[in-house]
C-alpha cells in the first residue's frame, strides 16, 4: 500500500468513534488473555500434561509477548483498526493483507462458535435440562444487542467482564494460600505443595503429554492480540498500547501460572475432570459448593466476555475489509452510533452457525473449533511478525525512531516463528485435533482463489 493510500485509510479510521479510555484498554488487554482456553480447556491442557502445563503456558506467554511487542511497535507508528489487514498490506503485499483480514475474521468467528459452546456447558451447571444449542442461540442475540451500541458501552461491558475474571482469580489464589497453609483436607486429599510432585512427577504422562498440552494451552491466549484492533478507537494509542503490552508478563505469570499451581496444589492433577472447568471442579470437590457456583458464573462470564470482544473484533475487521474494497461495500457503512451495524450484523449470522454445531455434535464441537481456531490464530500472529521484520526493512528511519522497539529482533522473530510451526505439526500428533489440519487449508484455498477474482475484477475495472 502506497503512504498516499494509507493516509486515505487513516482518514477512514476516524469515521470510527474514539471511546475507548486507558481502562478501558488495560481491562481488554487482560480480558484477552484470559478466556475459555484457561478457565474450561484447561482441564484438558491439565489431563495431558499434568503439572509441567504451567511450563507450556509459561513458554507460550514469552513467545506472544515477543509477537505483541512486534505489534505495538507498528501501532505507534501507525495506529489504526483493523491494525493487521495494514501492516500486512503495507509491509508484505495485497495478497497477505486479503487473506489475513479474512483469516481474523475467521479466526474470531470459529472462537465465538467455542465461547458459545463453553456457555451452553456453563449454564447446564444450574439447569442441565436445558439444550445447549438453546442457550448458545440466547448469548448470540444477547451480545449483539451489546455490540450494536456505542463503542463506549461495548468498552464498559467488557470493562466489568474482565474485571469480574481478574477479582475471582486473585480471590482463588489467596483462598487457595490459606487452605495449602492450614494444609486443608477433603476427600483424602491434603492441600499441599507437594501434590505438584506426588502424583506421578512434574511430567506424569512424559513428554509426549507435556507436546500434545500446547494445542490447548495455545488456544487459551487467542484474543492477546485484541488491543491491537482496538487501536483505532483508543483516546490516547501512544501511552495506553505500550502499558497493556508490557503487562503481559505479568498478567501470564499471575493468572495462568499461579491460578494453575493453586489448582493443583488443592487437588491433585490426576483427580481433575479434563471435559468440566477445573476452577469449577476443585471447589465442588474440597467441599464449598457455593464456592464452586460462585466461580461458575464467573467463567460463564469469561466466556460471555471472550465471544464480545470477538463479536467487536468480527465486525471491526469486515468494516475494515470493506473500506478497502476486499469486502461488499455496504460492510463499511457506520450507524448513526459510529458502529459498523452491517458488518456486526453478518458476523452475527455466520457466528449462529455455532449454535448448529452445538445442536448436530454437542461432545465434540469445543475441540474441533479451538483446533481450527488455533491455526487461523497462528497464521495472524505469524504475519505480525513477518511484517515487522518487513517494516524494520523498508521503513529503517521510523523503526531506529521508535520509542516502543521490539527487544531481540530481528533474530527472535524467527525463534518465535519456529515455535509456531511447531504447534501446527503437533495438532497431527492426536486423532480430535488432527481434522482440524485438514479443515483449515481449505479456508485458505478458498481465500486464494476469492483473492485472484477480487485482483482480476481489480485490473479490469481500472482498464
Amino acid at each position: 500500500m502506497s503512504q498516499e493510500r494509507l493516509v486515505q485509510e487513516l482518514k477512514k479510521e476516524e469515521d470510527l468513534q474514539r471511546g475507548l479510555k486507558n481502562r478501558h484498554i488495560q481491562l481488554i488487554a487482560i480480558g484477552g488473555a484470559i478466556g475459555t482456553g484457561l478457565f474450561l480447556g484447561a482441564g484438558k491442557s491439565i489431563h495431558l500434561a499434568g503439572p509441567s502445563i504451567m511450563l507450556n503456558y509459561a513458554l507460550i506467554g514469552v513467545m506472544l509477548f515477543f509477537m505483541m511487542r512486534a505489534l505495538g511497535e507498528m501501532l505507534i507508528y501507525s495506529p489504526t483498526s483493523g491494525s493487521f489487514t495494514h501492516f500486512a498490506e503495507s509491509f508484505i503485499g495485497p495478497w497477505a493483507g486479503f487473506i489475513t483480514g479474512w483469516t481474523y475474521w475467521f479466526c474470531w468467528i470459529v472462537t465465538g462458535m467455542a465461547e458459545i459452546t463453553a456457555v451452553g456447558l456453563y449454564v447446564k451447571y444450574w439447569f442441565p435440562s436445558i439444550p445447549q444449542w438453546l442457550t448458545a442461540l440466547a448469548a448470540v442475540l444477547v451480545l449483539l444487542l451489546i455490540n450494536m451500541s456505542a463503542v463506549k458501552a461495548f468498552g464498559e461491558i467488557e470493562f466489568w467482564f474482565a474485571l469480574i475474571k481478574i477479582i475471582t482469580i486473585i480471590a482463588l489464589i489467596g483462598i487457595g494460600i490459606v487452605l495449602i497453609v492450614m494444609g486443608y483436607e477433603s476427600h483424602g486429599t491434603q492441600a499441599s505443595l507437594s501434590n505438584l510432585i506426588n502424583h506421578g512427577g512434574f511430567f506424569p504422562n512424559g513428554s509426549s503429554g507435556f507436546v500434545l498440552a500446547f494445542q490447548m494451552a495455545l488456544f487459551a491466549f487467542a484474543g492477546v492480540e485484541l488491543v491491537g484492533v482496538t487501536a483505532g478507537e483508543a483516546q490516547d494509542p501512544d501511552k495506553t498500547l505500550p502499558s497493556a503490552i508490557n503487562n503481559i508478563p505479568a498478567r501470564i505469570l499471575l493468572f495462568y501460572i499461579g491460578s494453575l499451581i493453586v489448582l493443583m496444589s488443592i487437588y491433585p492433577w490426576d483427580k481433575i475432570d479434563p471435559d468440566t472447568s477445573p476452577f469449577v471442579s476443585v471447589f465442588k470437590l474440597i467441599g464449598i459448593p457455593a464456592a464452586s457456583g460462585i466461580i461458575n458464573f464467573v467463567v460463564l462470564t469469561s466466556a460471555m466476555s471472550s465471544c464480545n470482544s470477538g463479536l467487536f473484533s468480527t465486525g471491526r475487521m469486515l468494516y475494515t475489509l470493506a473500506n478497502e474494497g476486499k469486502a461488499p461495500k455496504k460492510l463499511g457503512l457506520l450507524n448513526k452510533k459510529q458502529v459498523p451495524a452491517p458488518a456486526l450484523i453478518v458476523s452475527t449470522f455466520f457466528l449462529s452457525f455455532g449454535v448448529l454445531l452445538n445442536y448436530l455434535l454437542p461432545e465434540e464441537v469445543f475441540t474441533l473449533v479451538t483446533s481450527i481456531a488455533t491455526i487461523c490464530f497462528i497464521w495472524v500472529w505469524g504475519i505480525i511478525l513477518v511484517a515487522h521484520l518487513r517494516f524494520r526493512k523498508l521503513k529503517p528511519e521510523d523503526a531506529k525512531k521508535s520509542a516502543f522497539k521490539m527487544p531481540l529482533s530481528p533474530v527472535i522473530n524467527w525463534i518465535v516463528l519456529a515455535f509456531f510451526a511447531f504447534v501446527i505439526v503437533v495438532l497431527g500428533f492426536a486423532a480430535d485435533t488432527r481434522i482440524a489440519l485438514f479443515i483449515t487449508p481449505v479456508w485458505f484455498v478458498i481465500l486464494i482463489i476469492a483473492y485472484m477474482i477480487t485482483k482480476r475484477n481489480t485490473e479490469k475495472s481500472v482498464r
